[in-house]
This record gives structure tokens, C-alpha cells and sequence, in this order.
């Protein structure tokens, strides 16, 4: 933290291990999403100083202190790293909090976990192991693993921490460094662990933090050539104009976009059970997730009583400041995003027709107003043609279809440009497998929601991106894999006086 500016903070970017200014003035605005008021200002980094960023991190990642360190001593820093986050987690509960809106309950519970995801990859670093390869012919064949270099990593606000801990844990247990953008409307808890770290042990230039714009800083980050991969959670848009700037420097990349989840409820589940998860999976986080349940694809014979039960659900979830623990909902992030919540709600009323059962508007009581707030909302009789059916909207917003058969069912749920996550609700144990095959997706629930380990893959197909976060598909996919093939024979070799008795693959 640098000055003040009318009793608020100004931070800068987090660079080769300390807090420094940004080249230009300009400022941005921080708010607190449940009370509109200013939490900081941030930098607004221009392309000169993501230059000086990729370029410390450069630095770092061919410095002696981090590139020649043991596997073991590395893995130890990154389990000391997972203990400063916990020491810490009360701080960052509160800051995570006031910054995205998220209720202080559903913080806690997602946060906790988060230092789990840097023991796991540090187990993973002292596992690694390189492979030798049978081959034809009296040779030794076998492949050496070296981490691929600097990741640029561009987090969006939704979840500000649990997605950038996704891909800086293995960026860091693989020896690679790091370059991080959050989101401009969520800096605050990504600056704060940088600085933890770094306190910690984490050498200088390792990890540095950038603030700013997507259309400015973003894309000044993502089409640097200093970069040798890029990472991306955002909109499918935003996944197609920065992996074509990576793409054009060869860079790797990992992009998780937008997503809109089916879940397919069978009529032989509970449909108390279904409507829990179905509130669960659709108005936590205030509906901003990318794997948000916003399809209920419901069988026909318990429809009306999902409806009628989801309806009342929604309409007691209490809504309020996320930093009273009796809070159930908090708001959107920005008033940008309450806005495209609200427009939705008016496609869904006068464009697709459909039946508003619950929610549709701003919350009335006069403390909220300055927030920015939208009731969980939820529509039925919608059909597959419908605009609220097959566009993500990015808030507390579920639709509710109908179906008859399983394979009614499925023509549903795959009827999607998206095929990040899809869920399904069933006690049949054979139509959970079968079921869960021909989903066309990336990630699938049976009986659950949400459900995240740091050791289980991540991410989607189709317009919901390419690569994989958390298990060793991700730490795997921060190393550049060379062959080394050895001749074992000290026979004569020429070609050209023996050709004909040498075959060979060349």
C-alpha cells in the first residue's frame, strides 16, 4: 500500500517482490458490490510496465535461487506457502468478502480449502518422475521435463482467489514463474498473497501481480512473446481475442470460459433433494460461476412440483451485506453486471415468453440499494429455442424445462455451444453412468453440485475452452518434454557404404 486519496488506498503493481507504482496516474475504482462504496484504487498498467513484469519474471525463472532449486526444497516452500494462506485466512476471508460480494459463509467455505491445492502440487513435485522408453533397437530412450517458462494468468472476479490458486500452485511446484492480472473490479485479495509470499520466502519476480483493464492490460499481457503460456478464466469472447494473441507467439494455453450447465433431474430422485441442489448449484456465488446449475432439465412427472418448490426456495433466500453471517445471497459484482442480469429477466418476460415463478427484480429494502442486487430469479415452461435457455446470463438466474424421455433428456442438455459442466439426479446407478458418457462436457455431478479437488481435472469443450486446471493433467502442462536417445552399439555406422542393411525411421 502506497498513499491515500481521501482516505482510501491506492495500490500499486506487485513487482520483483515489492509494491511499485504504476508509469501513468491513472486510477482505477475498487467497490464494495453490497454497499457501492470505494475499498481502493489500483493502477491501471500500461504496456510498458506488463513488459516489466514478464520481464522480471523472466528474470526469476532463469536465476540460480529458483531455476537450480531441488524438487524437495521446492516442494517444502510451497508447503510453507500453504501455511502463511492459512495463517491468514481470517484477513482474507473479510477482504475476499467486501471485494466480490460473496456471502462471508460461502467465502469461508471455499477459501479454507485453497491451501490444499499448494500441498497437493508440492506432492506432486517431489513425484515427478521422467520416463524411459522401450524402443526398437540397442538404444536408451528417455525424456527429461523442464518447466516451460513464465505463464501469464488473467483471473476474472467471480471467484477471485480459488482461480488463480487453480493455476499458481502448479505454475509454482513446477518451477515455473508467474505474471497475474485479476480482475479490476477483484485485486485486492490477489495483491495481498503476493505480498504474504513473498514475506514467505517466494523469491522476488516469481510471482507479480499487474492491475488494469482486460482491452488494455490484459491484452498487453497476453500478447507478450515473453510469455510461454496463457491462462484464462473469462467469457468465451474474451477466450477467443486473447488466445489468438498468445496463439500467435506459440505460447500454451489453458482457457476456461463460459459455461451453461444443464442438469438433468430424473423423477425417481427426491425432488426436495433436486430443488436443494438446484438452489445450490444455481444462486451460490449470486449465480456467478461458470458451472452455475441454470438449466434445470426436470422430468415430466415431478415437473409441477419442482417448480412450485424451487419457486418458494428461491423467494427465502435471505438477501443482504455477504458480511453478516446470517446473509444467504449477496450481490453481483458491478452494476454493469446487475444490469445484464436484469436484461435477461426482461428477454425471459418479453422476448421468450417464459414464466416467471420467483425473483425478476431489484430487492426493495432501502439498506440494499446502493448495492448492487438482484433477487434470485427463476423461470419455467422454458423451451430449447429460448434465449434464457441457451445464453449464459451470469447472475441468480435458473430456467426450468421439461422432458419425458432419457433420451429427450440428454437432446436437451447437449443442445448448448457450451460443454463445460453438466449434473444429473438420479438413483439408477446404471443411468448415472450411462448418462454421464453422453453428456458432452467436461465435467459432470451425479447427485451434487459444485464439487472441486485439487486433484480432479477441470475444464471444458467446445465454447468453454481447451486444457485442464487441478490434477496432474495441469502440472503437467508446465513442462516442455525432450528425448534424449542414446546408442548403446559401438558397431561402425556409415549410411552410405551400407544403406540397404540400415532400416530406420529418419
Amino acid at each position: 500500500m502506497s498513499t491515500t486519496h481521501k482516505q482510501v488506498p491506492i495500490r500499486g503493481l506487485f513487482i520483483d517482490g515489492k509494491e511499485v507504482p504504476a508509469s501513468q496516474a491513472d486510477l482505477l475504482d475498487v467497490l464494495n458490490p453490497a454497499t457501492g462504496e470505494m475499498l481502493a484504487q489500483i493502477s491501471h498498467a500500461t504496456d510498458a510496465d506488463v513488459d516489466k513484469a514478464v520481464k522480471s519474471s523472466a528474470k526469476a525463472f532463469a536465476s540460480t535461487e529458483w531455476s537450480s532449486m531441488s524438487n524437495r526444497t521446492r516442494a517444502k516452500l510451497i508447503n510453507k506457502l500453504a501455511d502463511v494462506f492459512e495463517a491468514n485466512l481470517e484477513e482474507i476471508y473479510t477482504l475476499e468478502t467486501a471485494n466480490n460480494g460473496r456471502s462471508l459463509n460461502e467465502t469461508r467455505a471455499q477459501v479454507s480449502r485453497l491451501p490444499d491445492f499448494f500441498r497437493y502440487n508440492a506432492g506432486l513435485a517431489i513425484a515427478r518422475r521422467d520416463s524411459v522408453i522401450p524402443v526398437d533397437g540397442n538404444y536408451l530412450n528417455y525424456t527429461l521435463r523442464t518447466p516451460i517458462g513464465v505463464v501469464g494468468n488473467s483471473t476474472p472476479f467471480n471467484h477471485p482467489l480459488m482461480i488463480m490458486v487453480k493455476s499458481l500452485a502448479p505454475t509454482l511446484a513446477s518451477g515455473c514463474t508467474t505474471v497475474v492480472k485479476p480482475s479490476e473490479y477483484t485485486p485486492l485479495t490477489t495483491l495481498r498473497l503476493a505480498q504474504l509470499f513473498v514475506e514467505a520466502g517466494l523469491p522476488p519476480g516469481v510471482f507479480n501481480v499487474i492491475t488494469g483493464l482486460g482491452p488494455s492490460t490484459g491484452k498487453a499481457l497476453a500478447e507478450h512473446p515473453g510469455l510461454a503460456k496463457w491462462v484464462l478464466t473469462g467469457g468465451t469472447e474474451a477466450g477467443r481475442i486473447t488466445g489468438s494473441l498468445a496463439g500467435s507467439n506459440f505460447a500454451h494455453q489453458t482457457l476456461e470460459l463460459g459455461g451453461k450447465t444443464p442438469v438433468l433431474v430424473f423423477d425417481d430422485f427426491n425432488v426436495d433433494q433436486a430443488v436443494n441442489y438446484a438452489a445450490f448449484g444455481a444462486f451460490i456465488g449470486a449465480g456467478q460461476t461458470c458451472i452455475c446449475g441454470s438449466r434445470q432439465i426436470v422430468q415430466a412427472s415431478i415437473y409441477d412440483e419442482f417448480v412450485e418448490k424451487l419457486a418458494a426456495k428461491a423467494k427465502s433466500i435471505r438477501i443482504g451485506n455477504p458480511i453478516d453471517a446470517s446473509v444467504q445471497l449477496g450481490p453481483v459484482v458491478s452494476a454493469r453486471q446487475q444490469q445484464r442480469v436484469l436484461k435477461y429477466i426482461d428477454i425471459g418476460l418479453n422476448e421468450d415468453k417464459a414464466r416467471l415463478v420467483a425473483g425478476g427484480k431489484v430487492p426493495t429494502d432501502p439498506s440494499l440499494q446502493n448495492g448492487f442486487f438482484v433477487e434470485p430469479t427463476v423461470f419455467a415452461d422454458v423451451t430449447r429455442n429460448m434465449r434464457i435457455f441457451q445464453e449464459e446470463v451470469f447472475g441468480p438466474f435458473v430456467s426450468v424445462t421439461k422432458f419425458t424421455t432419457e433420451e429427450e433428456g440428454l437432446e436437451l442438455a447437449n443442445d448448448s455451444p457450451f460443454g463445460l459442466a453438466g449434473a444429473i439426479r438420479t438413483n439408477d446407478v446404471t443411468r448415472a453412468h450411462r448418462v454421464a458418457a453422453k453428456l458432452k462436457c467436461g465435467i459432470v455431478w451425479v447427485n451434487d453440485h459444485h464439487r472441486l479437488d485439487p486433484a480432479s481435472p477441470w475444464g471444458g469443450i467446445k465454447d468453454s475452452g481447451i486444457g485442464r486446471e487441478c490434477g496432474t493433467e495441469s502440472f503437467d502442462q508446465h513442462f516442455e518434454t525432450k528425448s534424449v536417445m542414446i546408442r548403446l552399439d559401438d558397431a561402425p555406422f556409415d549410411w552410405y557404404k551400407d544403406t540397404a542393411s540400415q532400416p530406420r525411421l529418419n
